[in-house]
């Protein structure tokens, strides 16, 4: 792990560095509290800290108040290291920030048993960060495509409602539904059919801008909000129509030929005031246009 080291007595300094990697730890040895300001300022700064109480420019307590201020996920574990022993001492360090405190002079032992504790729970903190992250991204992500699910890009259509409001851009919502889906799943299985809508999902968030929004919103039917003032956008879902027709899906040794219908519903600068509820009716409106013609089509009615 890597460790930073901030101790302004050299030999102290070299001591430290040179048993911290005997234990394994890469080190950062620096000479006082601004230089190790400057340090966790950068990329990928250390997560494991022994910082010196009595150092020039900013001391070891100041840079505990500095880093604690940080608006950050990925805490630091700070061991604060003092000559100073006195009760009162101990709680102004642990009170400035610090997770742990120890007084010069110390035993290699009992330095070594501290690191691996601040070890121990900066993995505990990853893992925990993990899981919190991963809660997050399934709250928000279908579970088969990674896409968003229907609360997440409907939560997505409604921001974007607001902010074309105020930007006087033009909002294209796109109800998609995979033609014949039912056979697919009838015929080939279910498995067969969740790795169609995965490369479905995959296909078209290839096509589509990062900053456009995408997500499931109902068993094989997607909905895609773009926001833009070109005057080219079917021709990006014209694009998507291809991405999913243009090429068999190899799935399980199957060659299949899928295809997708599109409705678009479309909110203009100049229009009255809509909701979520009425674009997506409207785009669903222009989709059952588009199954009842033939399907593997894009239909815009007039709104």
């Amino acid at each position: 792990m890597k460790l930073l080291i901030a101790e302004d007595d050299f030999t102290s300094r070299t001591m430290l560095a040179a048993i911290a990697k005997k234990w394994g730890h890469e080190t950062i040895a620096v000479e006082d509290g601004e230089a190790a300001w400057k340090v966790l300022l950068g990329e990928d700064p250390p997560q494991l800290l022994l910082l010196d109480w009595e150092m020039p420019l900013v001391d070891g307590l100041e840079l505990c108040h500095r880093i604690r201020q940080l608006d950050t996920q990925d805490h630091p574990y700070i061991i604060l290291l003092t000559s100073r022993n006195e009760s009162a001492d101990i709680v102004e360090g642990l009170q400035a920030g610090s997770n742990d405190y120890i007084a010069k002079p110390f035993e290699n032992t009992v330095l070594h048993a501290r690191i691996e504790v601040g070890c121990r729970m900066l993995k505990l903190q990853a893992e925990l960060k993990q899981i919190r992250d991963n809660l997050a991204f399934l709250a928000n992500h279908d579970g088969l495509t990674g896409l968003m699910n229907r609360r997440a890009v409907m939560q997505a259509l409604e921001k974007e409602i607001y902010r074309t409001q105020r930007t006087q851009e033009i909002l294209y919502i796109a109800l998609c539904d995979i033609d014949h889906f039912k056979q697919v799943n009838d015929t080939y299985g279910h498995l067969v059919g969740d790795a169609v809508l995965k490369e479905v999902a995959n296909r078209m968030t290839a096509v589509l801008r990062p900053y456009d929004h995408i997500g499931r919103y109902g068993g094989e039917e997607f909905l895609i909000v773009l926001n833009t003032c070109s005057d080219q956008i079917f021709n990006t879902f014209e694009r998507l129509r291809l991405a999913i027709a243009e090429t068999q899906f190899e799935v399980e040794h199957l060659n299949l030929n899928i295809t997708m219908s599109f409705g678009i519903s479309i909110l203009l600068p100049t229009a009255e005031k809509r909701d979520a509820v009425s674009l997506i009716a409207s785009a669903d409106k222009s989709l059952y246009k588009a199954k009842e013609i033939g399907r593997n089509c894009i239909v815009s009615l007039k709104q």
